[in-house]
């Protein structure tokens, strides 16, 4: 990445050092995420999708993936000091145990719909966040967090691990008889994170040695694609670069390739190191994926933003900006800025907190603004409301925290910050 790509945003304060003034902004931020985030949780426990005023939105099922972020969030909350946050933890806990576990089949359900109708099939992405919110919550001290951890690592070994591929299927139908023919990343992205925090909250080599695994395999992909990562594959693992070519706004699968799964992953690769003691290792990959991700999917002419999806020669497919792009690329620009010590990724970081703040950053009803047009207002066509406060969350207050594997282990050792 040349300098004159460094260098987009319209109105950048890329040049002006952090101040105790954005760290304050951080911390104050990240508990007003948490306070909006309480509307969700359920008198049961389960995650209602939230609308754009934080009103719960009862045209949409609770979800297992939402409700798992949620306790995520407010289990890190809860380490870092926020009051309250340990209720909301528990009492979404207590929606993925009661609400969204299958009590016939095991494993989690993928939502429950109005009259408490069973919706989707078993889903490897569902379970990992279920692995990711006990995982936190073991380490938060939350209780119930220690058992579900040990269920829910049980039925993702158990039931999605294809250990010939050192890779997770991913999906199964609810009795766990019929495995889909569709192979993703996204869902073994979230794994690697997962996988992760199980290794922080049990020390068991084998959740990092799979993270690992994982991680080198998306790499070797990426690698020999430009650092586009391929998304999608068949039951043989075979890459399907032109899986879904009429859906290019799909909320999970969308056709071509997506920046912002270049920058997460980049971020993540960082973390594998972090918590394998094996700093470098994979350093060079993840800025790599950095760059390919910038130099697509960065839209500088268009008054910033990244694009959600390209073709595979870096030709934007969907050029509407989602809210998790920005905050995955300031996340990550920081981790590489500490890793490298790169003062460039530290002025990408901050022009994007300031684009972030002035077109994301919902200061009339809280949250994020989660889909942008092309001209950076605030648009519906994919995402409506504002269901997930997880991603601008976890980036906003990322730079408070030591690096390590998971956002778990870094909120223990920072301590109760925001007490």
């Amino acid at each position: 990445m040349n300098a004159d790509t460094t260098r987009t945003a319209a109105g950048s304060t890329s040049t002006q050092p952090a101040s105790s003034a954005d760290a304050a902004w951080r911390r104050d931020h990240f508990v007003s995420l948490l306070r909006f985030a309480e509307a969700s949780i359920r008198a049961d426990g389960a995650a209602c999708w939230l609308d754009d005023e934080g009103r719960p939105d009862a045209s949409h099922p609770v979800e297992t993936w939402i409700t798992a972020r949620m306790a995520h969030s407010f289990a890190v909350g809860h380490l870092l000091g926020v009051s309250g946050a340990e209720e909301y933890a528990a009492r979404a806990l207590s929606g993925l145990r009661e609400v969204l576990a299958d009590a016939e089949f095991g494993g989690w359900l993928a939502a429950r719909g109005e009259g408490d109708e069973l919706v989707g099939t078993k889903e490897a992405y569902a379970h990992a966040f279920v692995v990711l919110a006990a995982s936190t919550g073991k380490v938060a001290g939350i209780a119930g967090a220690s058992e579900l951890l040990t269920e829910a690592l049980a039925v993702l070994d158990a039931r999605f691990w294809e250990p010939e591929r050192n890779l997770h299927l991913d999906e199964r139908s609810r009795d766990w008889a019929s495995t889909s023919e569709y192979r993703g990343v996204n869902a073994n992205m979230h794994s690697v994170e997962a996988l992760l925090a199980a290794h922080a909250a049990t020390g068991d080599a084998l959740w990092l040695e799979r993270a690992s695994a994982i991680g080198d395999q998306v790499v070797a992909w990426a690698e020999a694609n430009d650092w586009r990562i391929p998304e999608h594959f068949d039951a043989d693992w075979n890459p399907l670069l032109e899986y879904n070519a009429d859906r290019p706004r799909d909320q999970f699968k969308p056709y071509g390739a997506t920046p912002g799964h270049g920058l997460e992953w980049a971020r993540l690769l960082l973390q594998i190191d972090a918590e394998a003691g094996t700093p470098g290792r994979r350093t060079a990959a993840a800025a790599a994926l950095f760059d390919r991700a910038v130099t697509d999917g960065w839209d500088g002419e268009g008054g910033g933003g990244f694009v959600y999806t390209t073709d595979w020669a870096g030709t934007p497919v969907e050029p509407r900006r989602f809210h998790w792009v920005a905050a995955e690329g300031a996340a990550t620009a920081n981790v590489l800025a500490r890793v490298t010590g790169d003062a460039r990724y530290a002025e990408l970081e901050r022009e994007w907190w300031a684009w972030i703040r002035e077109h994301l950053v919902d200061a009339e009803h809280g949250s994020w603004h989660h889909e942008l047009d092309t001209e950076n207002r605030p648009s519906g066509l994919t995402w409506v409301g504002k269901p997930d406060v997880y991603h601008a969350a976890q980036a906003v207050i990322l730079p408070e925290l030591p690096l390590t594997g998971s956002f778990a282990a870094s909120a223990q050792k920072a301590g109760q910050i925001l007490a």
